[in-house]
C-alpha cells in the first residue's frame, strides 16, 4: 500500500489576526502545484477564528463546502436563507453550485472558534444550490469510523454530490477502527485532534495521509484522537 504523509508543520499557513489557517491544500496565497488538492478533494483547512470575528458574506460555485466544528460554535447564513449554528458534533454540508452566497462567523464573543473546512469538488457543474446539517453524537462516533457523508445520504449522512464516502471516529488509546478501501478507491486521512498510529505509522493532530492504492487499513489512538478518513472513487 502506498501512502504519502503530508504532516502538520508542511502545511501553508495565514495568520490575519482574527483568523489562524492551515491549509493542507493550495488555498487563497498559498500555492502549491505539487499540493492542489487529492482527487475530488480539494480543501482541507484548519480555522481558528477569534470571538466575535468572520468571514463576511462572500460568493462560491461548483463545489461542495463542509464544515466539521471541533470546538467553538460557527454561524453560518446564506442566499437560500437558511441561517444556523454549528457545534461540535453537526456537520454542515453546502452546495455552492451554480451559485451561492454566505457568511460565517464565531458565534461567541468571547471564545474562539476551532474547525475544519473541507471542500470537494461535485461531479456536476451548476448543481442547484443546497444547504444540509446534521448531528453526530460523541457516541456513534466512539471507537467506531461513523458515516457522516457519503453520495447517496445513506445511514443519515449529509449527502455529497460525488462518490465519496466520509467518515469520522473518536478514538481514545485502547481503541482501533480497521476500514477497507475497495479496488478504484483511495482515500484521505486527517487526524482533527490528538495521535494515532496509521497502518505502523505515528501520526499527530493536523497530520495528513494520502492512500492512493487499496488495501486494509488499521487506525489505533495513542491519546484521544479525532479523526477523518476520505473513501474516495480516483
Amino acid at each position: 500500500m502506498s501512502l504519502s504523509i503530508r504532516s502538520a508543520e508542511s502545511r501553508g499557513h495565514e495568520n490575519h489576526g482574527w483568523l489562524d489557517s492551515f491549509h493542507s491544500f493550495s488555498f487563497a496565497q498559498y500555492y502549491d502545484p505539487k499540493r492542489m488538492g487529492f482527487g475530488p478533494l480539494r480543501v482541507i483547512n484548519e480555522d481558528r477564528v477569534k470571538p466575535g470575528a468572520g468571514f463576511g458574506t462572500h460568493g462560491h460555485s461548483d463545489m461542495e463546502i463542509i464544515s466539521y466544528v471541533l470546538e467553538g460554535a460557527l454561524e453560518h447564513k446564506d442566499s437560500l436563507g437558511t441561517g444556523s449554528v454549528i457545534r461540535p458534533g453537526d456537520v454542515q454540508r453546502m452546495s455552492a453550485g451554480s451559485g451561492i452566497r454566505h457568511s460565517e462567523f464565531n458565534h461567541s464573543k468571547t471564545e474562539p472558534v476551532h474547525f475544519l473546512q473541507i471542500w470537494i469538488i461535485p461531479e456536476n457543474k451548476g448543481l442547484k444550490p443546497g444547504y444540509e446539517q446534521r448531528t453526530f453524537g460523541l457516541e456513534e462516533k466512539r471507537g467506531k469510523l461513523r458515516l457522516i457523508g457519503s453520495r447517496n445520504g445513506r445511514d443519515g449522512s449529509v449527502t455529497i454530490h460525488r462518490d465519496v464516502d466520509l467518515y469520522a471516529s473518536v478514538l481514545s488509546s485502547d481503541q482501533t477502527v480497521t476500514h477497507e478501501l475497495s479496488a478504484g478507491r483511495g482515500g484521505w486521512l486527517q487526524v482533527a485532534r490528538g495521535s494515532v498510529i496509521f497502518n505502523d505509522k505515528s501520526l499527530k493532530a493536523g497530520d495528513g495521509v494520502a492512500i492512493d492504492t487499496p488495501g486494509g487499513l488499521r487506525i489505533e489512538g495513542t491519546q484521544e484522537a479525532e479523526v477523518l478518513l476520505f473513501d474516495i472513487a480516483l
